[in-house]
């Protein structure tokens, strides 16, 4: 199908934000259309608590529905659970069974969130997504290149879990609440007498309602149940743990041995299914290097250079040299040693607001 310049794909969860981008866009004189999409079924995930107003549950579909009906837009309910189970499920349980935790909404985001949705634009002639992440995007004109950017609200900012989005796709995002707060799209919303001005946000994955990885993991992969070992201080072995992939790095609760001190995981070691523990102190390192990486407002990042990083989601952030090395992976120094950096996790780097790049920890040293 040709594609117009007008027309959007507007991702609808159901939720406030993607509801807000439907009207804004209608408002603005796009073409929209709405999707909403389908991930999982608890049949399969397990953990129904009775509470389904995640995105992609039956009432967010039902919510986006009704939103769509009320703006007198097209809306397609469209099944990518394949491709979910294939991109982010499987990913998410391979990453803890390696000792890892990982964060399953960056694949969700580059792999069906916008390369699905891209595939299903491109099939109903549609120039652009849209979604309702507090982010921005740029075009830099000596560039070229498409630069994410915090979004005026730092505390709804998204852009930490937006680092592998590609060129490409940046390119064909629109993001209309890059300059609103959550409060200004509420009351928006309540202003268009939109039903959903008030609906309740969900942090949980939507995939784990119940926001126990340790029940899904043990339900979705069965021999994860089977993996209890020592639990090791110093070469000592303090207790046994219930198997090494449902702890985390800096975990204190749950070890179960007595110590003179407050005891936290510092390693997951599945070649030898153990979980090692120690002090607090012992949690702090100075230098990472992250793989899978992607670059945002540079091509390249050949020499050291200063930036802001994340290494977590609710992160302020800290002040540290990155840059990548012929190995390909990115190194990271932080000027003072951060807590409990994680293998599995997201580093971003910031210059200023600007997504430098991004990649996933695979390691790190004092």
């Amino acid at each position: 199908m040709k594609r117009s310049e007008r027309r959007v794909l507007v991702g609808m969860s159901g939720g406030v934000d993607s509801s807000a981008v439907a009207a804004l866009l209608v408002e603005q004189g796009y073409e929209v259309i709405g999707i909403t999409i389908k991930t999982y079924d608890y049949s399969i995930t397990g953990g129904n608590i009775g509470n389904e107003s995640s995105c992609c549950s039956l009432d967010g579909i039902n919510d986006a529905r009704r939103v769509a009906l009320q703006l007198g837009i097209p809306h397609y309910v469209v099944d990518f659970t394949e491709p979910f189970k294939a991109r982010v499920i499987d990913y998410f349980t391979s990453e803890y069974m390696h000792g890892r935790t990982p964060n399953p909404c960056v694949q969700c985001n580059r792999h069906i969130k916008w390369g699905e949705l891209l595939r299903k634009a491109d099939a109903l002639g549609a120039a652009y997504i849209a979604t309702g992440h507090y982010a921005r995007i740029r075009r830099e004109d000596t560039t070229g290149r498409y630069i994410l950017s915090r979004g005026r609200d730092h505390r709804k900012d998204q852009s930490y879990a937006l680092w592998a989005l590609t060129q490409e796709q940046l390119a064909r995002t629109l993001f209309p609440l890059a300059e609103w707060t959550k409060e200004e799209t509420r009351a928006y919303l309540e202003a268009q007498g939109i039903a959903v001005a008030h609906k309740h946000e969900s942090y949980e994955l939507c995939f784990v309602p119940d926001n126990d990885y340790a029940r899904f993991i043990a339900e979705t992969v069965p021999e994860s149940r089977n993996t209890a070992g020592p639990i090791l201080y110093e070469d000592r072995v303090l207790g046994e743990h219930r198997g090494y992939p449902f702890y985390t790095i800096g975990q204190r609760r749950g070890l179960g041995v007595a110590f003179p001190e407050p005891l936290y995981v510092l390693d997951i070691l599945p070649e030898e299914n153990a979980v090692v523990v120690g002090t607090e102190d012992q949690l702090y390192h100075r230098k990472l290097t992250a793989e899978a990486v992607n670059c945002i407002k540079y091509p390249d990042i050949a020499e050291p250079r200063e930036f802001l990083a994340k290494i977590r989601y609710k992160d302020d952030g800290a002040p540290a040299r990155g840059w990548i090395a012929d190995d390909g992976l990115l190194h990271v120094e932080f000027k003072t040693p951060r807590r409990a950096i994680t293998p599995g996790q997201s580093v971003v780097l910031y210059d200023g607001d600007d997504v430098v790049a991004g990649g996933i920890i695979a390691s790190r040293s004092a």
